[in-house]
């Protein structure tokens, strides 16, 4: 037999450890509540509160702490002064489009002649290619400044050396057994590396910046060295103009809000982001319906951040990067063709995951932990979200590949319990290029190794998840009372934003609660929603993805949700984001 659904399999309820009495004590200007989502987030003094939910200019490091950094600006300095043409090389995802924008535009402020490159998924892949370097080189290009991308292209690096350009690599994916020999590298990662195998004390204290926060501390570099960064240029570009960008390509990566820097960079970034002055950025809410002044993380997760990504998959980056950048007269009608594009993207998906689903099962076996999908019919550009559907659907590492003539391009996506770049890492002999992070990855492979790629991935992951168990686990943050469930204690968890990736909102736990009202709801009655009752008041929820338990809904269930403030209409009311339900113990 296949692997089980997750969807069949209940999902563990875990609760987190609770908070001492002296921490709780320390922290007893905070609701009980709060200080226990506090301390199971690693805050447990007043100080460290204070810096985590208001922030401050302390969070931020100095970006000249990152090692290369100070070559890296001394050679984009000569570039300017010298009017030498500069390459930003980019990625096609949100993070990628975001630093292609934020440097392009900040090197353009100091009056540096640059033009942007962002290649194409379909013909080019992933990463530095050599053709690229070409045409760059032929252009006239003498500087190139990777973005999002580069750590892994040693030999592509080697390649644009030997036409004469200078490279600089800015990126935050993990780091190879070797680095490539550009000019300067500047990727927090390497520096935590060094700080490990040599012991080094210096570098740059936070790791896991995206790569659009890299990008931002190059530019902060840049306009520290020209004494800019407190007043306007000739443009009127200010530094902080640029935080929108790094808001969106920061939580659109999925990199760690519960890094402080990472946290102020978002939380000033959403300030910038809420005001819509960036055209581009006004015209994709519009199209959204979303209303300036009420943008979050989430509206960044799937609102913005899917539109910004639908161009790399099924069009052209560069669209995503003029709507960035470009002035009003082609916002609106940039905006609506992203629109486009995601709609096109959402259908796609959907039928890939069919077909990946059907070939995954078809080969797979009751033992074998790793679903595997290739296939000609996928687009190059979703099979990526075809993979996540796959790990989540199963709670496996899942492996989808877009295959063409000669040469395939795949993406990976893994559970908790297992790295899937370390895992690409054993495997490369038989890939042409690799990276990505520890449960997402990606690879373009020669389709003659692919027989081989499968049988070795499938013995890791065999033995990397041997004796475990394989289901997804819900971490809630605290128990709680029907009777806490008030108005007060969402909005006090509020101000746990910017919430995201490894400080997600609040999982509270409430039991023994009485069904009133269910009923499926959204398209094809997916979802669900319900009104719960104690037995003396009462309170809405909604359960995405969970309309089947229409079907067999207990009288009494225990809940594990988000407690929300839901406002529409002009009407704010208190509701349960329920995460899971079962039978009330």
């Amino acid at each position: 037999m296949p692997p089980s659904s997750s969807d069949e399999v209940a999902r563990r309820w875990r609760m987190m450890p609770p908070i001492p009495p002296d921490v709780l004590s320390s922290l007893s200007v905070y609701h009980p509540v709060m200080a226990q989502v506090l301390y199971n987030r690693g805050q447990d003094s007043p100080e460290k509160v204070r810096v985590f939910l208001q922030g401050g200019d302390g969070a931020l490091h100095n970006p000249f702490l990152m090692m290369g950094m100070s070559d890296a600006v001394s050679r984009i300095r000569r570039a300017i002064k010298h009017g030498e043409l500069i390459a930003v090389y980019g990625d096609f995802d949100a993070d990628g489009v975001t630093s292609t924008a934020l440097l392009t535009q900040a090197l353009r402020a100091l009056g540096a002649r640059v033009r942007p490159y962002i290649p194409s998924r379909v013909d080019e892949g992933y990463g530095v290619n050599d053709d690229a370097l070409d045409a760059l080189a032929r252009e006239g290009v003498k500087l190139m400044i990777t973005v999002d991308c580069g750590i892994r292209a040693v030999d592509e690096i080697e390649y644009g050396k030997s036409l004469g350009l200078d490279i600089i690599v800015t990126d935050h994916h993990s780091v190879g057994e070797q680095l490539p020999g550009a000019l300067a590298v500047l990727n927090p990662k390497v520096d935590a590396k060094r700080r490990r195998d040599e012991g080094r004390t210096d570098g740059y204290p936070e790791d896991m910046l995206a790569g659009v926060g890299v990008a931002y501390k190059l530019a902060d570099a840049l306009f520290r060295a020209a004494r800019q960064q407190t007043r306007r240029n000739q443009d009127g570009l200010r530094l902080e103009d640029l935080l929108d960008l790094v808001a969106v390509g920061t939580v659109a990566d999925l990199a760690p809000m519960d890094r402080l820097e990472n946290r102020e960079l978002v939380r000033r970034g959403l300030e910038v982001l809420n005001l819509a002055k960036r055209p581009g950025i006004y015209e994709l809410l519009q199209v959204a319906g979303v209303e300036p002044g009420k943008i979050d993380t989430t509206t960044i997760g799937f609102v913005l951040g899917p539109r910004i990504n639908a161009a790399g998959r099924l069009d052209n980056a560069m669209v995503a990067y003029q709507l960035l950048t470009e002035e009003i007269t082609r916002a609106g009608e940039l905006a609506q063709q992203l629109q486009e594009l995601n709609t096109q993207r959402q259908v796609l998906t959907m039928e890939a995951v069919e077909i990946a689903r059907d070939i995954a099962l078809s080969e797979a076996s009751e033992d074998l932990p790793l679903l595997f999908a290739s296939d000609a019919r996928f687009v190059p550009g979703i099979v990526g979200l075809v993979a996540g559907r796959l790990c989540e659907e199963f709670y496996r590492p899942a492996v989808v590949i877009e295959r063409g003539e000669d040469e395939s391009r795949g993406s990976c996506r893994s559970i908790p319990e297992f790295d899937i770049t370390h895992a690409l890492d054993q495997c490369a002999d038989l890939l042409v290029r690799h990276g990505g992070h520890a449960q997402a990855a990606g690879f373009t492979i020669c389709n003659e190794n692919l027989p081989a790629l499968r049988e070795r991935l499938t013995a890791l992951v065999a033995e990397g998840l041997a004796d475990q168990e394989l289901r997804p686990v819900l971490d809630i943050d605290a128990e709680v009372p029907f009777d806490y469930l008030t108005m007060a204690l969402a909005e006090t968890l509020r101000e746990l934003e910017p919430t995201g990736a490894n400080n997600d909102p609040p999982l509270l736990a409430t039991r023994r609660l009485n069904v009133l009202e269910y009923k499926r709801v959204g398209k094809d009655g997916k979802h669900l929603r319900l009104r719960l009752s104690d037995g003396f008041g009462q309170i809405g929820g909604i359960a995405f993805r969970q309309g089947d338990w229409t079907d067999h809904m207990p009288s009494c269930v225990d809940v594990v949700h988000h407690l929300e403030i839901n406002e529409w209409n002009g009407q704010v009311r208190l509701q349960l984001n329920v995460q899971d339900l079962r039978p009330a113990e």
